[in-house]
C-alpha cells in the first residue's frame, strides 16, 4: 500500500469518513462527501506530488458529479506519475464516461501497458472491451473535425432568399 494511502487511513479526521465511499455512492452523504473532498484537498496541498490522493480526489470528486474538477485532478495525478496505473485507469474510465470513446481508448491502452499484475490486466482488458463496444455499437459523441462555414453560409443565403420573398410579396 502507498504511502499516501496509509496516511489517509492513520489521520483521525479520515477515520470517521468512510474508508471507500466510490464503492457505493449511494450510501455516503452529500455531507460526508463534502467533508471527504475538503480532506483530500488538503491532503493534496500538502503532499502536491501524490498521484495516489489526486486519483482519490478525482474519483470523490466524479462522485459528486463535479466533472472539470475530476477531470483536472486525474490529469494532475496521471501528470505527477505518468507510471500509475490507477490514475491512468480512472482517467481513462472518466472519458469513457464521458463517451469520449477514442480519448478513452488511447488513455486505456497507457493503462494496459502500466498493468503490474493479472488483476489490474484484467480490469483494464474489460474496460478497453466495453469501450470498443460502445465504438462499434455508435454510441459516442460526434467529432467535430469539419468546418462548418459552408453550411453556416449556405443557411444564411437561405434565410436572405427567404426574406427577400417575403419583401417582394
Amino acid at each position: 500500500m502507498s504511502t499516501a494511502l496509509q496516511t489517509l487511513q492513520v489521520l483521525p479526521e479520515v477515520r470517521r469518513l468512510p474508508a471507500l465511499p466510490w464503492r457505493d455512492p449511494h450510501t455516503v452523504s452529500p455531507a460526508k462527501l463534502a467533508e471527504y473532498i475538503q480532506t483530500l484537498e488538503r491532503l493534496c496541498l500538502e503532499s502536491p506530488d501524490s498521484a495516489d490522493l489526486r486519483t482519490c480526489l478525482g474519483m470523490v470528486y466524479a462522485m459528486n458529479y463535479e466533472v472539470y474538477k475530476s477531470m483536472d485532478a486525474l490529469e494532475a495525478a496521471v501528470a505527477c506519475d505518468p507510471q500509475h496505473f490507477y490514475a491512468q485507469l480512472k482517467y481513462a474510465e472518466l472519458l469513457y464516461r464521458l463517451r469520449a470513446l477514442p480519448r478513452a481508448e488511447e488513455e486505456t491502452l497507457r493503462a494496459l501497458d502500466l498493468a503490474a499484475d493479472p488483476w489490474e490486466h484484467s480490469l483494464a482488458r474489460k474496460q478497453l472491451q466495453e469501450i470498443r463496444r460502445l465504438l462499434r455499437e455508435g454510441t459516442q459523441k460526434p467529432a467535430w473535425t469539419k468546418p462548418l462555414v459552408v453550411p453556416a453560409m449556405l443557411l444564411v443565403a437561405f434565410f436572405v432568399v427567404l426574406s427577400l420573398i417575403q419583401v417582394w410579396r
